[in-house]
């Protein structure tokens, strides 16, 4: 499943979401877009530590006006699930 066929899906707003989302990812892990993919684990395929974690959240936080309690972001493993979690708020 990629991502295209996700957005279609969607009117196009998870594929939004998910460039956006990639953005911040790839400008806080100062990695290449294309190692991005909704399936992506944060930790484990994309090298994040807690640092980069907590100030990526911070940076969602900011960017769509929402607050992701702690509870919920220890669940965000995939990329998948913030674009998810954005679309929900």
């Amino acid at each position: 499943k990629t991502v295209n066929d996700t957005a279609l899906r969607f009117g196009g707003r998870m594929e939004d979401v998910f460039n956006k989302v990639a953005d911040i990812i790839c400008s806080q892990l100062n990695i290449d877009k294309s190692a991005v993919t909704m399936d992506s684990e944060i930790i484990k395929d994309l090298g994040a530590d807690s640092l980069d974690i907590i100030e990526m959240l911070m940076s969602f936080e900011d960017e769509y006006g929402i607050s992701i309690p702690d509870e919920v972001s220890q669940n965000l493993k995939t990329v998948g699930d913030i674009v998810a979690l954005i679309e929900k708020k």
